[in-house]
């Protein structure tokens, strides 16, 4: 099964979770971005559909729109030689096509929850003959709200479907609907530990003066890339005028953000996945569902709210074994937030200031108010300097 994607060794999520999915077993999936988790359950979920019966057998929930396009797209490739149908079903585009679709015979759904609940509301879809349900990105349904239309989708399935749940993280919700929907689970974790924030990912934090960001930012992406760049905000507003500020100063960038119409997030990605757009300014909207193997650095412009969103951001980079960086700027406010996201990782990622000066874990670590400090983290408030070991 492998062989025939020309996967000579399987992904460590691939090898545990195959065998008790062809063996019709349910199976909770602990994984990390970018460990091969969509062939992981849609290998066997293709193995495991009958060709010849033309009804919807498969539902696949995802929390986005673009997870759904990237999961959509994998097991559609998986689905063609075998003549199985295959359909999106997601907000932002017509209702009509996707009726029809599903109408036609599709055997495999990949939605998102919103627009499921309306196809099951207006009766464009039922899920009586759905024997293979899978939640992708568990954990990420929950922080966007959609737990309850989760569990309303699920009491509408058959009882004997076998279901799998892949999540990076395991929050009391991914138990509770374990608990309830779930037969006797086999647990599979291989996510990446609490103290280490990325199998492949390189970290670097820098300890700048807010005013600083910027000329920091600029000279991050001054150096030479083999790769894509992306960097996180906190705020569409924020993100846009910082792209705006970029373009102005004639870098090649493009502004990812919630408010986007469905073409237009479209068609910045495609860019940016084509390699046309090098440099991609995002909100936590791409944080998840954003897969691009190019990826080479992910920049923390701005902190996200808590640890878990550090670790999804962070792992756009270092994807399916790849190496990767993720550079953190971190300004004097930024800190008590900082200190909670990596008692979250369990770990404590080391500062150096933008000089390339490590800073001493002992040393403060904000500015005594009235006083300018010459070194150790926030000191060099007013030089430009020329970061240690870069150009």
């Amino acid at each position: 099964m492998l062989e025939a994607q020309d996967i000579v060794t399987p992904t460590e999520i691939q090898a545990a979770s195959i065998p008790h999915l062809l063996a019709g077993k349910d199976v909770i999936g602990q994984a990390y971005t970018g460990s091969g988790k969509t062939l992981a359950f849609g290998l066997p979920l293709i193995e495991r559909i009958e060709t010849k019966n033309r009804w919807l057998q498969a539902l696949v929930l995802v929390p986005t729109r673009e997870l759904a396009q990237q999961v959509g797209a994998v097991l559609e490739k998986l689905a063609r030689p075998a003549g199985i149908r295959t359909t999106l079903i997601f907000g932002g585009r017509a209702f009509g096509p996707q009726q029809d679709a599903i109408y036609a015979g599709a055997q495999i759904v990949v939605g998102t929850p919103g627009r499921v609940l309306d196809h099951l509301g207006r009766g464009t879809m039922r899920l009586d003959g759905v024997t293979y349900l899978i939640l992708d990105e568990a954990d990420e349904m929950l922080d966007r709200g959609f737990a309850p239309d989760v569990e309303r989708i699920l009491a509408q399935t058959n009882p004997d479907r076998q279901t799998a749940m892949f999540s990076a993280t395991t929050p009391e919700w991914v138990h509770k609907v374990s608990t309830k929907y779930l037969k006797d689970p086999i647990v599979i974790e291989t996510a990446r530990g609490e103290d280490e924030p990325g199998p492949d990912i390189d970290h670097v934090v820098y300890e700048v003066w807010r005013e600083d960001k910027l000329n920091v930012l600029k000279r991050l992406l001054d150096e030479p890339s083999e790769g894509a760049t992306l960097v996180f905000g906190r705020t569409k507003h924020g993100v846009r005028n910082l792209g705006e500020k970029l373009d102005r100063m004639g870098y090649n960038v493009d502004v990812l953000q919630g408010n986007l119409s469905q073409g237009a997030r479209d068609k910045v990605i495609e860019k940016f996945r084509a390699g046309k757009t090098p440099i991609l300014l995002a909100t936590n909207v791409a944080a998840r569902g954003l897969d691009v193997l190019h990826v080479t650095r992910v920049i923390n412009f701005e902190l996200p709210e808590t640890h878990e969103l550090f670790t999804h951001r962070v792992g756009r980079t270092g994807r399916m074994g790849r190496s990767g960086m993720a550079i953190t700027l971190l300004g004097p406010a930024d800190l008590p937030k900082w200190r909670e996201i990596e008692r979250g990782l369990g770990r404590t990622l080391p500062r150096i200031t933008p000089e390339g000066e490590a800073i001493k874990p002992s040393a403060p670590r904000a500015p005594v108010a009235g006083q300018r400090r010459a070194a150790a983290g926030f000191g060099a408030r007013r030089r430009r300097p020329a970061m240690a070991g870069r150009r």
